[in-house]
């Protein structure tokens, strides 16, 4: 972190951007490249001040997430034999965790806390943590088992929906970092995807709340229309899994319709979604290409090399793909031992992602949202209803004579 004494030019403080929090990338007014808000260095009584109040914001965040799994462990047992039995067993922790936020949110704005203890929502560092954490639970040696369907699936989906949805966001007039956020989204696996997205094409923090957030609305009620539907059409186990695998934009959501569809379609529907997330390293690359060598390119500019690309690209990706080699790896010498190991790493990676989305909802700023209006909500839901017209189409296609 600069202080006033070495700040330059390139570095706007936050009182300097309006709008803008810590660590928000934004575009200076001269044209010039991308910088990072930074805020000035508090000094002396101010420097103590400064970490007590980050102290209690860490204490906030860490209560808001403890609660965050409580609930999640309890709720299911509480609405256990009543009529929201179904319901309290399949909400998950991301809109606990969402929801708890957003709660806070409001509390500490009202108390006047809220730019005070800013400095503890480490939402980039809970997030690219929790997914690299993610990356152990993809066993590569469990999509090759149905490695042919799947994979083609997967390109096929992702590649379809992606360009769909992109398509469908330039004609609505959004901006192109939103664009890229909300295509992500719902091609490949929600949040996550729109994550790695938003560190590729340095969205702002409130584009990434506001698609965490139509995630979480749009995935919920799948949980129980898409098995229904899969009944109502007669499709087979394996299609269903596919289609499930193949729709819904959580891994949680996707597991928990899975399990009311069938144990097979559950089989299934995991595998399916596992090689979507697969495939988020891939978009994010070309992302990183694209908004560098395009959407980013100043008129007249030399094309940027290599070097550039490299210091776009969001490097937690890399350790992504390297946790799930080396969790393949593990599992294959440690055996039945080893799947307990990896049962930590995927319990720690949930904390992350808990204190990922306590976080996004401390530190959405409503006016922001209320800027971007419906038409975000339109792209989404369109997109949402193409995915399910081809992945029905593919799952039927691809999955028609599996056996499992």
């Amino acid at each position: 972190m600069t202080t006033d004494a070495t700040r330059t030019g390139d570095e706007p403080r936050t009182a300097d951007v309006p709008g803008a929090a810590p660590g928000d990338v934004v575009e200076p007014a001269d044209g010039g490249p991308p910088t990072t808000v930074d805020p000035a260095e508090p000094t002396g009584t101010a420097r103590g001040a400064f970490w007590a109040w980050t102290a209690l914001g860490l204490v906030i965040v860490v209560g808001l997430a403890a609660l965050t799994r409580y609930l999640e462990q309890n709720v299911p047992e509480w609405a256990e034999g009543t009529a929201a039995e179904d319901f309290g067993a399949a909400i998950e922790y991301p809109v606990y965790a969402i929801l708890l936020g957003l709660l806070g949110n409001v509390a500490v704005t009202l108390l006047g806390w809220r730019d005070r203890i800013a400095a503890a929502f480490r939402t980039e560092f809970f997030i690219k943590t929790g997914l690299v954490l993610l990356g152990a639970s993809i066993n590569l040696a469990v999509i090759a088992s149905a490695a042919g369907p799947a994979i083609a699936q997967a390109v096929l989906l992702i590649s379809g929906v992606f360009l769909f949805t992109w398509w469908l966001a330039g004609r609505f007039g959004l901006d192109d970092k939103l664009r890229a956020l909300l295509a992500s989204a719902v091609s490949i696996c929600g949040v996550s995807a729109a994550i790695a997205a938003a560190g590729a094409v340095r969205a702002r923090r409130e584009q990434l709340a506001y698609t965490a957030s139509l995630v979480i609305i749009f995935a919920l009620p799948s949980i129980f229309i898409l098995p229904w539907l899969a009944d109502v059409f007669g499709l087979s186990d394996a299609v269903a899994g596919a289609w499930i695998g193949g729709n819904i934009d959580t891994t949680a959501a996707v597991t928990a319709a899975g399990a009311l569809a069938g144990e097979e379609a559950l089989q299934i529907a995991s595998i399916v979604k596992v090689t979507q997330n697969a495939l988020m390293g891939v978009v994010a690359v070309a992302l990183t290409a694209y908004f560098t060598l395009r959407v980013e390119r100043q008129p007249g500019a030399a094309r940027p090399g290599l070097g550039e690309l490299w210091r776009r690209f969001p490097k937690f990706v890399l350790g992504f793909i390297a946790a799930s080699v080396i969790a393949t790896w593990y599992l294959d010498a440690a055996g039945a031992d080893g799947k307990a190991t990896i049962a930590i790493v995927n319990d720690l990676r949930v904390w992350f992602l808990i204190l990922a989305f306590v976080s996004i909802g401390l530190e959405v700023r409503v006016a922001s949202l209320r800027e971007a209006g419906w038409r975000p909500v339109a792209v989404f839901a369109s997109a949402t209803v193409f995915n399910l017209a081809l992945a029905l189409g593919l799952a039927s296609l691809l999955f028609r004579d599996f056996a499992a």
